[in-house]
Order: structure tokens, then sequence, then C-alpha cells
């Protein structure tokens, strides 16, 4: 397409009945939105009725219908994008009662886009969707299909998908298909977009991993096509995935629409579709408290009083419990996943231990009837200390995985650190996780190239940090998993960021199945090579704040910083790595000591109870990664069971903050604890000693007043 400037007609209705361009397979009268979808080269208005089906009863979903074509196939076909869009407009000016949002397939994007800059001048389109499609400005380098045989055509259909094998065998089928794909990419051809062309409304891009015509880098370049910011979603498939897998794509537009229509009125998006209707009192009350603000203390006092009732909670508030609960539920298999640890389990157990023998010292009269849990990590301010800690292949505890997780995250307001091996992709998890801040945890593969992909997709997916892991390199001696056998990656559960993207789609071997994906990931996965070097290339490689994890002893922490780390993790990887290693709580203290009071620093492994996170607080972590409780919540009540243990976890950090005297994270240190010191306290650590020349050894002041 050359690129010249055009203004955009007026939208007036063509020759013909203004109402055929629009289909309704599945009539919403009361839906509070209405998704327009335009279809592909040669498609029709049926290509979207799967997809129609399984959206929810408030969104109702329009079909656009093109001229030439099924019931309208007395009419010519539109000589270009400028007339199809001028006919919807026009169809489309009776039906603005709603907000409506416009969905774009292939060519349809671009008549979705010019429809888009006509309804903007009448009024407002909430958002539109482009899938498997160039910017409007780029050349999309099609060739003129008149000069195409129809032998060739034939063959580039079925490259694409989209059309059953049984109807590209049936000449008249054929015949009629190639008939209205050459007419439309005679307008399609005919199409001119100057650069600076833009809408008002946000643009969400959605790449199928396995479409062969359509690129990440390509895809990226709408973001020049609108003013409202763009957001890209990655959907498994072909260039037909869109329509081929509504169940995927389904929730995903689901998601956005809900999430623009909450955010123009200023209310709460409602439940997802696919949760229960019937929620517990447990989940309802949850986000009445949220909306009130009341103190967390809430909780408590809700459980009580539908005591009175008879009701109970569903699950234990006692977190320490739900492991044995889990596993009643869970699978053996994933059981010894999700539980296991290195060797004899000394360093998980020690962890806990850790925990145990610090004492925090309570404090009266303080008026602590409020607590701020807030705190601020790289310039963006967190409602809360706590993070859920990367866990891999959640899909093994709850069908949902990283997704049930995500809302439940998104719920509670606590960010959600998701994982490289995720079961979900990272754009799906994005979809879920709505406006809340949410970070990329990182495994450094060896195919350099699938790396800088996953960075890229975490960067145009709204993470807004990167945490790499760094001791994983070697996988631990997990008994528990050994011992059966069991892997879930090799049954290709927690890969799906690797087979939806695609660098490493671009790495398999032609025509492979899934046994050569799996061995291709686990040949790529991970990197036993990886050196400091490395940390300071994916320095290079990225603008968002980067944080090292699995940090243990100072002198790791500092040549984190000097390779360019914003920040430190430190982990035993919930003792699942070195059996027999340093609790993370026992390394803190020396850890903070050599990176200084202002060098963010968080800790995971261990934690389990509000009572802990302030522990970890007032030794020196500045915010908390919060593991394997969570996951056992998903195994036993899906998206609620997570919220549940979220919202006891942050119950309990309120109330620990308060009955120790704090009314902000601010107040919280070492004066917390007693004794004084009891694992070393900012600098007296044993291997601190090794790092006494370290800037900021001298830690936090003895009245615990934090940054």
């Amino acid at each position: 397409m050359t690129n010249t400037t055009t203004a955009p007609p007026a939208p007036s209705a063509p020759a013909g009945r203004t109402s055929g361009w629009i289909r309704t397979p599945h009539a919403r009268p009361d839906a509070t939105a209405r998704l327009v979808c335009f279809p592909h080269a040669g498609g029709a208005a049926n290509a979207f009725t799967a997809l129609s089906a399984g959206l929810p009863e408030d969104i109702e979903l329009l079909a656009v219908q093109y001229p030439g074509r099924q019931d309208r196939r007395a009419e010519p076909c539109a000589e270009d994008v400028s007339e199809l869009a001028a006919g919807v407009a026009a169809a489309l000016a009776s039906r603005s009662d709603r907000p409506l949002f416009l969905l774009g397939h292939s060519m349809g994007a671009l008549v979705a886009f010019e429809t888009a800059r006509l309804l903007e001048e009448h009024g407002r389109v909430a958002r539109l969707f482009v899938s498997a499609a160039r910017p409007p400005a780029q050349d999309w380098e099609e060739p003129d299909l008149t000069l195409v045989g129809d032998e060739e055509l034939v063959a580039g259909l079925r490259q694409l998908g989209g059309i059953p094998e049984p109807l590209l065998r049936d000449p008249e089928i054929v015949a009629e298909v190639l008939r209205l794909l050459r007419a439309d990419h005679r307008a399609l051809l005919r199409h001119r977009c100057p650069e600076g062309t833009a809408v008002a409304a946000p643009v969400t891009v959605l790449l199928a991993a396995a479409d062969p015509k359509n690129s990440l880098e390509q895809m990226a370049d709408w973001a020049r096509h609108t003013t409202g910011g763009q957001d890209l979603v990655t959907l498994s498939g072909g260039h037909f995935s869109l329509v081929e897998r509504p169940g995927e794509s389904g929730p995903i537009l689901t998601h956005h629409i809900r999430a623009d229509l909450a955010r123009a009125e200023q209310v709460p998006a409602p439940a997802d579709a696919s949760a229960d209707a019937s929620a517990d009192a447990s989940a309802d009350a949850s986000a009445d408290a949220s909306a009130r603000k009341e103190p967390l203390a809430d909780l408590v006092r809700e459980i009580l009083l539908a005591g009175l009732e008879g009701r109970a909670p569903k699950l234990s508030t006692d977190l320490t419990t739900l492991e044995a609960a889990a596993r009643e539920v869970m699978s053996p298999d994933a059981y010894a996943y999700v539980a296991g640890t290195a060797g004899s389990g000394a360093t998980g157990r020690a962890g806990r231990e850790a925990f145990d023998r610090v004492r925090l010292v309570p404090r009266m009269l303080r008026g602590t009837r409020r607590t701020d849990t807030s705190v601020t990590l790289f310039g963006q301010r967190l409602p809360v200390p706590v993070l859920l800690a990367p866990l891999a292949a959640q899909q093994v505890a709850h069908p949902e995985g990283e997704t049930a997780t995500a809302r439940a995250a998104a719920a509670a307001g606590v960010p959600m650190v998701l994982s490289t091996f995720a079961s979900r992709t990272l754009e799906e998890v994005a979809a879920e996780a709505g406006d809340g801040p949410r970070w990329f945890q990182l495994y450094l593969p060896s195919d350099r190239a699938v790396g800088e992909s996953l960075v890229r997709r975490a960067e145009a997916s709204g993470y807004s940090a990167i945490v790499v892991t760094v001791d994983a390199t070697h996988l631990g001696f997990r008994p528990a998993e050994l011992d059966r056998g069991y892997s879930p990656f090799l049954r290709g559960t927690g890969i799906a960021n690797f087979t939806a993207d695609p660098a490493f789609r671009a790495s398999l071997p032609a025509a492979a199945d899934a046994t050569a994906t799996v061995l291709r990931w686990a040949q790529i996965s991970t990197d036993p090579t990886l050196t400091w070097a490395d940390l300071a290339r994916l320095r290079r490689l990225t603008r968002l704040p980067l944080l090292v994890k699995g940090i243990l002893h100072p002198d790791d922490a500092r040549l984190a910083l000097e390779h360019g780390a914003d920040g430190v993790v430190v982990s035993t990887h919930g003792g699942r790595q070195l059996d027999g290693g340093v609790p993370a709580l026992e390394a803190l203290p020396g850890v903070r000591a050599a990176v200084g009071p202002d060098v963010p620093v968080l800790l995971d492994s261990g934690i389990r109870t509000g009572s802990d996170v302030v522990k970890a607080l007032a030794l020196g972590a500045d915010a908390v990664l919060y593991g394997r409780p969570y996951v056992y919540g998903l195994a036993l009540d899906g998206r609620r069971g997570v919220e549940h243990v979220l919202r006891c976890l942050l119950t309990d950090l309120g109330l620990a903050l308060a009955l120790t005297g704090c009314a902000s994270l601010a107040d919280v240190g070492p004066g917390l604890l007693f004794p004084r010191e009891p694992v070393g306290a900012y600098g007296t650590h044993p291997l601190a000693r090794t790092t006494s020349d370290a800037p900021g050894s001298s830690g936090t002041p003895e009245n615990g007043e934090r940054r």
C-alpha cells in the first residue's frame, strides 16, 4: 500500500439496504455493550457465530456482512475499504445507545479502523481490537490475486487454515471463495492510509503465535495509529485463531470490554462469566470491604457474624493448614511437584524455623485503628508489601491455572509475578490482571532470540518489572518428583509462553509434533553456562526495572547491582534447589547491609502468615513474595480459594502492624524484634563481615525508620 493522504468520507449509506450490513447471531437485548466484528477477505458474518455464542449475556456481538456474499450476493462487492467503512458506520448510527467495541480480523482490521475514524466524528468508540493484521500505513505486501492461479490460491488457503479441507475439495465452494477473495483483495490494494492517521480509541492487538503472515515487530506498529494507547495479546494457533479458538479469544475480549466499561463508569467490573454465579459470601464481602476501604479486621467481624447464621468459611483461616487440605484434593503427581523440596528437605524446614525463632514485641496505645500497608518500589506505589511469587505450571493445581490466580490477585490488590514456566501465556494473564501492577519472572533461556522475545512480549503486555531467577540454572534434586518420575513440563504443562512465542516456534523443526516441541523446550529453557555478563546483557535489552532472584550471599548482591540489577530477591527457591542451604530470612540482614538502605530488597521462602511478613520487613526487606499457600488455595477452590488466602494474609498483616504499634510500614524496623537482633539485624550477620566495607552497612537506624 502506498501512503497517501485521503480524508475519510462522510458516513452516508451506500446503495443497497443499510440494515443488510449487520447480523446479530445471538440477540441480547439487555447487553451493556456491543462488539462489532469485521470479517477477513473472502469471509462473511457467520465467521463469528461461535465467538458470539461464547460471549456472556452482557455483551452482544454484531457481525458485519460485506456486500457480494451469501444473502447479499446480488449486490456488487465493494471497490475499496472506505466504501465498506462508510456502509458499516451508517448502519451503526442507530445502535449508539450502548458502548461500541470494534473487532476486525485480517482485512477486517482495516475496515474496522476506518469505521472507527468515521464513528469518532459523531461519537465515541470504546476500543478497537485488531487481529492478524498489519497496521494500516504499512505495505501489506499483498499480491494482485487476479494474476495468481486458482491452484496457487487454494494452496495458500490451505496454509493459512480457516476453511475445512472438505470444502476446499468442492469446486463450487472453491469458485465462490476465490471470487470473493479476489474482489476483497482489489479493495484492499486500493486502500491508502497516511502514516500519521490515528484513532482516539485504545487499540488491542491480537497476534496468533503461529500466524505465518504477521510478526510481533509488524503488529507493534499499531501504536502509531492510536492516541489512546496500545496493548498486545498473543493467541495460540495460526492465522484464524481468533475465530477457530473462541474459548481462548472470547474471555480476552470480555475482560477488556468489562474493564473499559468499569473505568468509564468508575465502578468495579462485574465478575467473570466463568465464575460461579453463586459465589460464597466471603468473596462478595471481599468486594464490599474493598469498596468501603474499612480496616482489614473487617474480615474477622465478617466471619464471626456469618457464624451467627450458621455459616463457616469454606477454607480454614489457618494458612499453615492448607497444604494438608490441598494434598487431599490434588493428584499425587501435582502435590509432589508443588510441595516437593530438595534432598532431605532441610532447607525448606530451616526456612520455617528461622521465622519461628524471631519474636515480635507488641506495643500499646499507639492509636493504630488503621494501618497504611502501601510501599513504593521502582517509583510505583503498591497497596501492600506482598506480591504473589512466580510459581510455575499452576494448571496442575486447577484447570484455570494462572488466569484464576490473576483474577484473584487483582481483586485483592496484590501484584502478581508471573513465571516464565506458566501454563497460560503472559498475554492471557495480563488480560485477566486488569490495570493492577504485574511483574514477569524470567528464566534466561540458552536461545538468546527466545529470551529477547519473552522480554519484548512482557513489555508489550504491561509487565512493569523483570525478575530474573538465577538459582535454578540446574534443576534441584527433588525426591518427591523423581520418585514419581513426574515433570509437568515434559507433559506439556508450563511451557505455554514458549509454544506461543514466535522466536521459539521459528526454532522448531518443520512439522514439529508435541514431543519435538517439548524436547526443544527442554533443550533451551534454561542455561547452566550463565554468568554475570549475561545479566549485563539483559540489562541492555530492557529499560524495565530488573531484579535478581535467588540471592543469599552479600557478595552476590553487590555483583548483581554492579551488572545492572535495580533490586534483589533473597530466596532459597522455596527450598527446592540446594539441600542444607542457609534460610532466606537469616541471609536477609547481610544482603541488606551489602546493598545499602536505598536498593529494593525483597524476600521469599518460608512466609506463611502476616506476622512472618512483618518479621521480614523488620529485618530489612521492602516487600515479600508469597508462594505455595496461594497455590494450595487455588487447588482447593480456584479463584475464590486464592482470594481467601490473600484476604487472610492481608488481614493478619494489618493486625500484626497494628498490634506492634505501626501505623505504616515506615514504622517497621528491628526495634520490633525480641531479642533485638535474633538473626543479626542489618550488618551483624556472619556473612556480612565479608562485606564490611560495603556502602550502607550501618543499615536502618535504631529507631526503625524506613524509607
